[in-house]
């Protein structure tokens, strides 16, 4: 079975990045949670990106606040696919600073980004990425999906009888 890496510079990371986590465990997907600082501690970084897929790892999600170079710096050195997500931390701009930090990969180290804050669609992804060749998680993702549309749908009934 794949499993997910979920990294973050620190421990007060840790409320965005449970929306991954819950996520990825509500399809059955094993986690794997670190902290990771780039800044900090750059060897288990290094460490870290060079050896995820050797441990069974195959998407790595690694959320940052700030400058935010934790997701660059994984995917400059590992051969997996990295979702970044920005976390609005209290030395941030807004939140930008993280965005544009995680959006902005020069050409050959990509990472998909997802919005401020958005660890639980980082999850999905992840989700998607091991669905695109594991039947069992993509069936999962089917009936996720098809869930959101029954809550639009009765939300929409709900309110035509409010009206």
């Amino acid at each position: 079975m794949s499993k997910v890496g979920i990294i973050m510079g620190s421990d007060s990371d840790l409320p965005i990045m449970q929306q991954a986590i819950d996520i990825l465990k509500s399809f059955d997907i094993e986690t794997e949670v670190d902290i990771v600082s780039a800044h900090r501690t750059p060897e288990k970084l290094f460490d870290y990106a060079k050896n995820a897929h050797k441990r069974g790892i195959s998407v790595i999600i690694a959320g940052a606040g700030g400058a935010a170079h934790l997701p660059g710096m994984v995917a400059s050195m590992s051969p997996l696919p990295i979702i970044g997500v920005p976390v609005k931390s209290r030395n941030s701009i807004d939140g930008w600073d993280s965005v544009l930090s995680i959006l902005q990969m020069p050409g050959g180290v990509p990472v998909a980004t997802v919005a401020l804050d958005g660890a639980q669609n980082a999850g999905i992804l992840a989700a998607q990425i091991i669905g695109s060749s594991n039947k069992t998680i993509l069936d999962k993702i089917v009936l996720y999906k098809e869930n959101l549309k029954s809550k639009v749908i009765k939300a929409s009934e709900n309110i035509k009888d409010k009206l």
